[in-house]
């Protein structure tokens, strides 16, 4: 049985064409840093997830944000000895001061696309958030 989680992957606009993504240290050991993402609760699909753990564990509602549905991924890994899926959407913060933290996480930080994959530290993370960048340029 996959245990399923969704979440956002947030950013926020600098001046130019810069982007900075937002990562979250949990609170407990090993302290990981990812963006908001939460188990997929029963009677509840991923999106629903997404949105509802966004809101738990940052402090924004997805009237604060602007999500592009079309861009999305799903990421397959083992957390705690069974198999784990966690569906992400991309996101952008619209008004970037708008985070504050639940119990869960202890920190949180803005990252350009290298440092968000230095401090994610795994290398699924890391695609997807370089899948997600490519994304944005091309729009741009």
């Amino acid at each position: 049985m996959v245990v399923k989680a969704a979440g956002l992957v947030i950013y926020r606009k600098l001046a130019g064409s810069k982007i900075e993504f937002l990562l979250l240290q949990a609170s407990y050991p090993p302290y990981h840093w990812t963006p908001p993402k939460g188990h997929v609760d029963p009677g509840e699909d991923e999106w629903k997830a997404a949105i509802r753990e966004t809101k738990e564990e940052a402090n924004i509602a997805k009237e604060q944000l602007t999500i592009h549905e079309d861009c999305h991924e799903t990421l397959f890994y083992e957390a705690k000895g069974k198999p784990k899926s966690v569906k992400y959407w991309l996101a952008l913060l619209n008004n970037p001061d708008d985070v504050s933290l639940s119990h869960e996480h202890q920190n949180w930080k803005w990252c350009e696309l290298e440092d968000a994959i230095k401090i994610a530290d795994y290398a699924e993370m890391g695609n997807l958030l370089r899948k997600f960048a490519g994304w944005l340029s091309a729009k741009q």
